[in-house]
């Protein structure tokens, strides 16, 4: 799923599907407020358990219309091997300079897959790359060298799985049920078959605990579901009559 227009927020995951699990009903919120959206998925999917590369990008493509998001694309770095090298963040800062995203949200970088907790620190360093006038490298010369140098003004970590205080919450809400078909558009992964069963939640049991989750982060904010981030930065507030969630 592809166009030519640049992105407002863009989503870096490991793998199709992750940007479903943990930031679509923010994709979604920020779509309804015509912000442009996009997804980079850096690999294929071809060592999972269940699916194939070709199945899961047909799908991620159907999850992609449901969440409003406007450009998708897969690189092709390892399933299950993703690593932080040069090579993989030139990569990555090809299509951030294409892009030209304000925000990037990129996965928490303490997780119990590795390429979750490796894409992290890849992304990072990837928007910082993104900024340099002058990368000396071959690959860099090979791909599209008259794109200009950016540098994403915010970096923010999807947080859904990490046992660690939000940052801040996004209401999604309004969004929940359309961020829950985005997810179940993977049936390769997701719908009850016998390959896998062992590892898999059953397919019955996915609605409970995607809407249970959403829901514990929600009553944090005040708001029925929500979906957590967390940022590095302290945050700084304008005027102190306006900052949102009750305190007593």
């Amino acid at each position: 799923m592809n166009s030519d227009s640049t992105a407002d927020v863009l989503a870096i995951a490991a793998h199709r599907d992750d940007v479903e699990q943990t930031c679509g009903g923010t994709l979604l919120r920020m779509a309804s407020r015509g912000l442009r959206t996009a997804i980079l998925d850096l690999t294929r999917g071809e060592a999972g358990t269940r699916g194939t590369a070709s199945e899961r990008e047909s799908e991620a493509n159907d999850a992609a219309r449901l969440l409003g998001v406007q450009w998708r694309q897969a690189l092709n770095l390892t399933d299950g091997a993703v690593e932080n090298t040069l090579e993989n963040r030139i990569q990555i800062a090809r299509v951030i300079r294409r892009l030209r995203p304000r925000v990037v949200i990129l996965p928490y970088w303490q997780v119990r897959h590795p390429d979750h907790a490796t894409v992290a620190g890849l992304g990072y360093r990837a928007c910082f790359l993104a900024g340099l006038k002058k990368i000396d490298h071959p690959l860099w010369a090979a791909i599209e060298p008259e794109l200009e140098p950016h540098r994403p003004f915010k970096i923010i970590y999807a947080s859904i799985y990490a046992d660690v205080r939000p940052s801040f919450i996004v209401e999604i809400t309004p969004w929940i049920e359309q961020r829950h078909a985005a997810l179940m558009a993977y049936k390769s992964q997701y719908a009850n078959q016998q390959q896998g069963s062992g590892l898999f939640v059953p397919e019955e049991e996915i609605r409970e605990r995607t809407f249970a989750e959403a829901a514990h982060y929600g009553r944090l904010a005040g708001v029925r579901y929500g979906e957590p981030f967390v940022q590095k930065e302290v945050g700084l507030v304008d005027d102190l009559t306006l900052i949102p969630v009750q305190s007593i």
